[in-house]
């Protein structure tokens, strides 16, 4: 290194300190730090929203219809036929909540019919109506009238619970045209028949089940029906059913019934006829088999009875084909009532014998189809004290009168099948047969006023938006009767045939027509008492309070 050169870096080193020593040493040492990083938090775990697929489910839903059974219900006993071969009814569907309907037809028969609704149908409703028809038939003292007067209603509370009631009249009156020879003469009150009955009903329901599973629906009845003759009859019916669902499958029933009645004669002889029954079950069904097994101990004034209570049915799970079989039995009252509206010619009884039903039966039912329904079923039946009807030809008299009369057992081997054809409301065929074999009578010789084989076809069509036709076509074989002289006769067959038309000719208003037994047969329901022959009878619908839609 020269000289010069250690001349230099003495004189750096020595203004190097100089500085250092005149630096300000009162501010404190920072250091300053210039950088774009900016701190960032880590990304947080999310919930994936998107579902995995769910499994396939492959098991057929279980779907429980409870539909009632559109079967007929075989009554072993004589049906109800008036003089008047006339039932009257629209053939049309209203779309008005009310309606008055007015006619008069060819045997001077006037008619009036009218409903009237109030309510919305739902939470409240009521209804009134009223009938009144009467005719004049071409024999002496054919003549037959009837009016009826009914109002009806329901409301349903916050607390679960329908209640319903009703109160109405009803009078019927004819006469006993039945005598032979028909050159008799008779004042017209000696042969009146007139029959009145007030009625009042009252019942509530649960609408849904409750907390429990249960479902309730107690009603009571009573009927005050009385003669021109002053006997009087009081009918009291008290029916308490409960049930109680288990689960999906099962339903356990028990139902209480008490039926009084009190008959008071106008020779002041006073009748007590009361029965009452206790009906436990059990209902189990899955869908396709449907099975009820239950008893019903029944007290028929002092007598005990046990009855079974045993129905089955089994079919397909479309209820396109089902069996069915049953085991049961009961007790029917016979009342003054009871026996009036089976015969209307018959004098007051003096007793009421109960009839003990047992019936053993088995049979199908099905669907084709939407439209096509069938029935059948066979049966083997037992009735125990079953009331007949015959003339009361006592002392020479002209047998217009009826007795009452009773057998103590009847056996009936019945067959009973239905086919049906509806095409929604447009179009509606209904054929039913019903074929009856007595035997092994006991108490009477045959089985008096009992028809043996009945069949009847309705059928109700829609031809054009605002015309309807409907007609019934109804047969049966005649019935045994009790000749003057102690033999047995029957009465020949009945083939009847009933046709009707409504059209719309404004808005509310329509034009019906109806005419009744075609074929003008005479033919007699009851021995001595030919029905009337063709007849018809035609007017005025008005119906109002109509519905929007």
């Amino acid at each position: 290194m020269t000289i010069r050169n250690i001349l230099l870096l003495t004189t750096g080193l020595f203004l190097s300190g100089a500085a250092s020593a005149q630096r300000d040493t009162s501010r404190p040492k920072s250091v300053d730090i210039t950088s774009s990083y900016r701190p960032t938090l880590k990304p947080s775990a999310k919930i994936k929203f998107t579902a995995t697929p769910p499994a396939t489910d492959t098991t057929r839903p279980v779907l429980k219809y409870d539909i009632p059974n559109p079967n007929l219900l075989f009554a072993y006993q004589p049906g109800s036929l008036k003089p008047l071969a006339l039932q009257v009814d629209s053939v049309g569907i209203f779309d008005n909540s009310s309606y008055i309907k007015i006619g008069f037809g060819s045997l001077r028969t006037p008619f009036l019919q009218t409903g009237i609704s109030f309510g919305d149908g739902n939470t409240a409703g009521a209804n009134i109506y009223a009938k009144h028809v009467a005719s004049q038939g071409k024999r002496e003292n054919q003549d037959y009238s009837s009016t009826e007067v009914r109002l009806s209603g329901f409301y349903k509370t916050a607390k679960n619970i329908e209640w319903s009631g009703g109160i109405g009249m009803k009078q019927d009156r004819t006469y006993k045209y039945g005598y032979q020879p028909e050159t008799l003469q008779f004042p017209r009150d000696s042969i009146r028949q007139r029959f009145r009955t007030v009625s009042l009903r009252g019942a509530a329901r649960n609408v849904n089940a409750t907390e429990f599973g249960i479902n309730y629906n107690p009603s009571v009845r009573i009927d005050v029906f009385g003669d021109q003759l002053s006997n009087n009859e009081t009918n009291a019916v008290l029916d308490v059913p409960v049930e109680k669902s288990i689960g999906e499958n099962i339903i356990v029933k028990l139902g209480l019934n008490f039926d009084l009645t009190r008959l008071s004669l106008d020779d002041k002889q006073t009748i007590n006829n009361n029965t009452w029954y206790i009906s436990p079950g059990v209902l189990y069904s899955n869908g396709s088999v449907k099975i009820h097994a239950g008893i019903r101990p029944s007290w028929d004034n002092s007598r005990f009875r046990m009855f079974p209570n045993i129905l089955a049915e089994a079919g397909t799970y479309d209820q396109r084909f089902t069996l069915q079989a049953g085991w049961t039995g009961y007790v029917r009252k016979t009342s003054y009532q009871y026996l009036a509206g089976q015969n209307p010619w018959l004098w007051a009884p003096t007793e009421l014998n109960n009839t003990w039903i047992e019936e053993r039966f088995a049979g199908f039912k099905g669907t084709i189809d939407d439209h096509f329904t069938y029935s059948a079923k066979v049966g083997f039946n037992r009735l125990n004290n079953q009331p007949l009807f015959i003339n009361d030809t006592t002392a020479g008299t002209d047998g217009k009168s009826f007795r009452v009369v009773n057998a103590s057992r009847i056996n009936v081997l019945t067959f009973g099948g239905e086919l049906g054809y509806t095409v929604e409301e447009k179009v509606s065929v209904i054929t039913r047969l019903s074929w009856n074999q007595f035997n092994g009578i006991q108490g009477q010789q045959k089985a008096w006023g009992m028809i043996p084989l009945e069949f009847n076809t309705a059928l109700r069509l829609q031809v054009l938006k605002d015309i309807w036709i409907k007609g019934d076509l109804l047969a049966w074989s005649g019935s045994r009767y009790l000749r003057q002289d102690g033999s047995d006769g029957k009465l020949g067959g009945a083939f009847d045939l009933n046709a009707g038309l409504e059209f719309r000719v404004k808005k509310n208003i329509s034009i019906w027509t109806q005419f009744n037994n075609v074929f003008n047969k005479e033919y007699m329901r009851w021995n001595q008492y030919p029905v009337y022959g063709f007849n018809f009878v035609g007017g005025v619908i008005f119906t109002f309070d109509q519905k929007t839609k």
